[in-house]
């Protein structure tokens, strides 16, 4: 089968759309002809290697699959051939004490498709049988690969973590990348006033038509104090941080007093400066959180098959010009997710 591998890691050109070896099966999982796969930041890490993170060479990453059932392994029950599903991408052992709790994602030997094993930049993929998720009929493969991670992660992030109730104010912080346009949509359906920063007016723009209130262009304005005089001196609720170091001292300072800072990434670095008194004066939780359980995963699904929760596709790409999409991702042009389609 074709695929979008690296043979090392690297830049963009160590990319190749190449003859890769077909997955065969086992007992309890299903092999899935991919029809869409979304990109993420963490194709970009995976390709140009993560510490720590050994993938056979070569490997090719992919964490949002949609497509069809090609083949079902003798153990599997409730998938036949020919189904539409969509791909949880989280890979458990389903027996530690997390597990057993239903926390998957806290899970003490946690994988995700793509990252530990081979994903979804292929024309076939592999996956456990119990992670495959039937689709309508009238829920696209695009939409459905644009919508799985982000939505799992915002959900997990907004609706069990910082537990967002209406009328709060949430700030969403670099919005156009894929969680944090997703939690717009996801903060509007909890009742919050949804506050966002962008450097980019048409970003701004593309957040205001999904639901946000509060606009500002960090490029022109200090977005710390706009939140400051807006609320009234108060500050708001709930951030969602995935930025990192370049943001994390303004986003617990712009918290009210009880306020809730939920963080799943630091793409602008890992370290953040933190003024201990700012959070114990104003008494504030830091949450972290990594993609979402089982029941989470369901959950934010049937939003989507509901219609009350939208993909945000940026464009689609054949899977032959990865590297394109992935250039463009690295860049940060895009509003949504990029899409590749074998």
């Amino acid at each position: 089968m074709k695929a979008l591998a690296f043979n090392e890691h690297g830049a963009l050109e160590k990319l190749k759309y190449q003859d890769v070896s077909d997955p065969k099966i086992g007992p309890g999982e299903v092999l899935v002809k991919v029809r869409a796969c979304a990109l993420n930041h963490l194709d970009l890490f995976i390709r140009e290697g993560i510490p720590g993170l050994k993938v056979p060479l070569p490997f090719w990453s992919g964490c949002d699959i949609a497509g069809d059932v090609a083949e079902v392994g003798a153990d599997v029950q409730g998938v036949k051939v020919g189904d539409r599903v969509a791909v949880n991408p989280s890979i458990t052992c389903g027996r530690c004490e997390y597990c057993i709790q239903g926390e998957d994602s806290l899970c003490v030997n946690y994988r995700i498709v793509g990252e530990h094993a081979y994903g979804g930049l292929a024309e076939y993929v592999k996956v456990d049988g119990r992670n495959v998720l039937k689709l309508p009929d009238a829920v696209s493969y695009e939409g459905t690969a644009a919508f799985i991670l982000v939505n799992m992660t915002a959900w997990r992030m907004l609706v069990t973590q910082a537990a967002l109730r209406a009328g709060e104010d949430l700030l969403i912080l670099g919005v156009g990348g894929g969680v944090s346009s997703t939690a717009v949509q996801i903060g509007k359906l909890s009742g919050a006033r949804v506050w966002v920063t962008s450097s980019s007016d048409d970003k701004l723009d593309r957040a205001r038509a999904l639901g946000a209130e509060e606009c500002i262009n960090y490029t022109k304005e200090d977005w710390t104090k706009v939140v400051y005089e807006r609320t009234g001196k108060r500050g708001v609720d709930v951030v969602l941080e995935n930025v990192g170091a370049a943001t994390w001292k303004g986003s617990l300072r712009v918290l009210a007093k009880g306020g809730r800072l939920v963080t799943c990434g630091a793409t602008s670095g890992p370290i953040g400066e933190t003024d201990i008194r700012v959070v114990f004066w104003k008494q504030l939780r830091i949450i972290g959180s990594t993609m979402a359980n089982r029941k989470e995963f369901n959950a934010v699904m049937r939003e989507l098959f509901r219609g009350r929760l939208k993909p945000i596709v940026d464009r689609v790409f054949p899977l032959r010009h990865g590297a394109d999409a992935q250039r463009l991702l690295a860049e940060g042009k895009q509003f949504g997710k990029l899409v590749l389609v074998p």
